[in-house]
């Protein structure tokens, strides 16, 4: 089968985030199907740039035939942002002409906003290939409800259009939130097209070595907590608004009495503003460890009792969630304190830790207490449930061979 699956930020290795298109289609490629992935020059998430060599710009990356389509930079999530979005758009409506006589069997479309369903569509139906729509997010809900746009927007109506438009055409829906099908069926999804495929991790994930730097210094200060309690709780990741780190700082202001550590890894634009809310608190078990690279968190992570993930309550998670971080958690093997508002349970459903509410400091001390008062038996087997549970349930192995199974059920039909 010949697959072209378009992801506007598709990354690899190589660039850097994000990876779900690359690591499917590895997979798709080690299964003896030629993939092409489209994706734009300029992406915010990315850590470096693809080569540009004019308007479409071609790499072979492990087996995986990329189409760099050339667009211009931005910063922010402003007007420039949306201009990138259009001109990137506006060149799959050309990416005909690139394909050098290659004829995909099953177009996807993944870019997060839905603008990229109809050159797909329309690429789709020129070679009678099937057509799949990829959920990441909600949009245009979550521009709506995040940055306050009304309906009437020229934005938002329009990536409304688009998005109506993919849930009556695709082939099939495959998202990624678990509890998203209500939303998709009031915009015309049948039930019989929709396929929950989750976030995934790479099995064997690139680990550093035990002498990496990073290594001892996180130990370090971790071992400096370890002198003062009998239990230490690690969050490792971006220090920002949405990961409700307050509500774990005013927590540990309630445990200021307990022999109860916290090591806060990693950097960000809330850093400074904890800082001084622990001073403030007076935490004096609270460490702030600088960043460190993800392939040293499982290594450091072994030196903690628990791993903290929380986030700030929205609406948009009644849709489910499926964060990388909780799956790193899992696949370190440590038990999870998780507090999260969400329409999904991932830790419950795992049984590798305890679930509450979000931003709620009492029952989150509550949360650190029962787990400190857990034997250390139980949560070392909470932390291998965890993982088992990633291997059979978020491996990119096992995700790709059922999006496959989508494709090539579709191609029956047809």
């Amino acid at each position: 089968m010949n697959i072209l699956l378009i992801n506007h930020y598709a990354g690899s290795p190589r660039y850097g985030m994000e990876f779900r298109p690359y690591h499917f289609a590895r997979e798709w490629t080690l299964a003896g199907h030629d993939v092409r992935i489209a994706a734009a020059s300029e992406s915010h998430v990315r850590s470096r740039r693809p080569p540009d060599r004019g308007p479409v710009t071609r790499e072979d990356i492990d087996g995986i035939g990329y189409l760099w389509l050339r667009t211009r930079p931005y910063r922010g999530n402003g007007a420039a942002r949306l201009a990138n979005m259009a001109q990137f758009v506006a060149r799959l409506y050309r990416l005909q002409a690139h394909l050098d006589g290659w004829r995909p069997d099953a177009v996807i479309a993944s870019s997060t906003y839905p603008y990229d369903i109809w050159p797909a569509a329309r690429l789709a139906r020129r070679h009678r290939a099937g057509l799949f729509f990829e959920v990441h997010d909600l949009w245009p809900l979550t521009p709506r409800l995040l940055g306050g746009f009304p309906a009437w927007h020229p934005m938002i109506a329009s990536m409304q259009l688009a998005e109506n438009y993919a849930y009556r055409h695709a082939d099939a829906v495959i998202s990624m939130l678990p509890c998203a099908y209500p939303h998709m069926a009031r915009h015309g999804l049948a039930r019989e097209r929709y396929v929950h495929i989750p976030n995934g991790v790479d099995p064997a994930p690139a680990s550093a070595p035990q002498d990496h730097p990073d290594i001892p210094r996180a130990r370090a200060a971790l071992d400096a907590l370890r002198a003062d309690c009998d239990f230490v709780a690690a969050y490792a990741g971006a220090h920002g608004h949405a990961n409700a780190l307050d509500a774990l700082l005013e927590a540990m202001a309630r445990l200021r009495d307990r022999p109860v550590g916290l090591a806060l890894i990693g950097g960000g634009p809330e850093r400074e503003a904890l800082r001084a809310q622990a001073a403030r608190l007076g935490l004096a078990r609270v460490a702030f460890v600088d960043p460190v690279e993800r392939g040293c968190i499982p290594a450091i992570l072994q030196d903690a009792d628990a791993a903290y993930i929380g986030l700030r309550h929205s609406p948009l998670f009644a849709y489910g969630i499926s964060p990388n971080k909780l799956f790193d958690y899992m696949q370190a093997e440590r038990p999870v304190v998780c507090a999260v508002d969400s329409g999904n349970d991932i830790v419950g459903e795992a049984g590798c830790g305890i679930s509450i509410r979000s931003q709620d400091p009492g029952a989150l001390a509550e949360a650190l207490l029962a787990m400190r008062a857990t034997p250390p038996a139980e949560r070392l087997a909470m932390g291998r449930r965890g993982a088992e549970y990633v291997r059979r349930h978020h491996a990119y192995p096992v995700l790709a061979r059922r999006f496959l199974d989508v494709m090539e059920a579709a191609a029956a039909r047809r």
